[in-house]
């Protein structure tokens, strides 16, 4: 059973007393809401109601004509969906997209008070666009839940916590990690790269570390994630669909920058802006936007038809990437022809800590590969999965400029903790800590 960081941020909601706001729990297909949620409401509550939108259709009826939280309660009663305890019971809304009026609802189910209510949702960032008398503004507690980062995949590869808080220590100090527990994260964070943070594709990989069953499993929800374009996607359809499988070529490309005409011959990023937006929204991938200079607000520097789009699941780019990519990685072949798969667990990992992504690029003459901010202050991050990890005159270049006043420079890399004057080598796997 998964042990999840999301269950303690639900805790932190379900303490706040007497009296809270509907959480909602948003993320992208497959990366384990529902079971999060039940598991949280078992031990957290006398009764639970469970409503799937998209399971059940016909319940989406409950919640047309008036929404009073009176009539609301009383219609859930009628239902005979299971026993309602005002104040024990929670009413979970799964798949709340399929419902746009069941969101409405939940502003005058908050006032009611007698139910709590989660809701969860895959889509809701492009689904919401149809007529809605409102949304409950003010009465949402949002938390966004993200496929597993590294460190929840350690926790299922039966690593100790005390372990890892050894190895933040490490990070905090920029001192060595021990040499047997470096070697085995490194192994760890290569095994994470080919089989991602999709619980049900961790789940299998832990029971018998079968490469073949993590694959079938992968491409059973790419596969998904086609259908529900083709099912929410519109009349975007079509670009949706070329962008999505557009992706592993973009990242093979040197640079790893989005070019319209790799999707389409004579593409203007006009043609395909409200394709890439959907992608974003229903949060398949993410972009990575390319900065005029490396100063706060980097959002304002942003050229935002400039930019690198990574899959959230570094997993899922390893299945849609041609050639047996998860060999090399297996054997350690981090250089540059793998060097998409490793930047783009990087980002997903980055993003999974709650940064956004820019990165700086001159005219080629300039190049690094992200900028985050931290402590208000600007912190460039270069990654390198060959043996010269020392060698990064960009970073050098950068740091040395008074324009600028960079503090630090982080690389990211297979050698050990070191410090080296103001740049910082820190194995792979501490992308964890930043």
């Amino acid at each position: 059973m998964l042990k999840r960081k999301i269950e303690a941020e639900i805790k932190t909601w379900y303490d706040i007393k007497p009296k809270h706001n509907a959480l909602l729990v948003m993320g992208a297909r497959q990366v384990g809401k529902t079971f999060s949620i039940r598991r949280f409401a078992e031990k957290h509550y006398a009764s639970v109601i469970e409503i799937n939108f998209e399971r059940t259709p016909s319940l989406r009826s409950l919640f047309d004509g008036d929404l009073d939280g009176r009539t609301l309660y009383e219609r859930l009663s009628a239902a005979g969906l299971g026993t309602l305890i005002p104040g024990q019971t929670l009413l979970f809304l799964d798949e709340i997209q399929a419902c746009p009026r069941a969101r409405t609802a939940l502003k005058f189910l908050v006032e009611d008070g007698r139910l709590e209510v989660i809701a969860s949702g895959s889509l809701l960032g492009i689904h919401f666009k149809e007529d809605v008398p409102s949304h409950p503004v003010g009465y949402e507690h949002r938390l966004d839940m993200h496929s597993l980062d590294f460190e929840e995949f350690l926790w299922a590869m039966g690593i100790g916590e005390s372990t890892i808080e050894q190895v933040r220590i490490n990070f905090e100090n920029r001192t060595a990690v021990d040499s047997y527990i470096h070697k085995r994260l490194l192994e760890l964070f290569q095994r994470y790269m080919i089989v991602g943070g999709m619980p049900r594709v961790v789940d299998i990989y832990t029971k018998d570390q079968n490469i073949q069953d993590v694959i079938i499993e992968q491409r059973n929800i790419v596969g998904g994630y086609k259908d529900d374009i083709l099912k929410y996607a519109g009349n975007l359809q079509l670009e949706v669909a070329k962008v999505f499988d557009s992706i592993p070529d973009h990242l093979m490309e040197r640079n790893k920058r989005f070019i319209m005409a790799h999707v389409e011959k004579n593409a203007r990023f006009r043609d395909f802006k409200d394709a890439l937006a959907w992608l974003r929204s229903a949060r398949v991938a993410e972009f990575c936007f390319n900065v005029s200079a490396p100063i706060i607000p980097m959002g304002l520097n942003a050229k935002n038809n400039i930019f690198k789009f990574f899959m959230r699941d570094t997993g899922l780019l390893c299945q849609m990437s041609l050639g047996n990519v998860q060999q090399a990685i297996l054997a350690g072949d981090l250089e540059v022809n793998l060097g998409s798969i490793i930047e783009n667990t990087i980002a997903d990992l980055l993003v999974k800590r709650g940064h956004k992504l820019y990165y700086y690029d001159v005219k080629g003459r300039l190049e690094i590969d992200f900028l985050i901010t931290r402590d208000f202050k600007i912190l460039p991050i270069e990654v390198k999965g060959g043996k010269d990890f020392r060698n990064h005159h960009s970073l050098d270049r950068l740091l040395e400029n008074p324009a600028f006043s960079i503090d630090e420079g982080i690389v990211l890399c297979r050698g050990n903790v070191e410090q080296v004057e103001k740049v910082s080598y820190l194995p792979l796997y501490m992308v964890m800590f930043l």
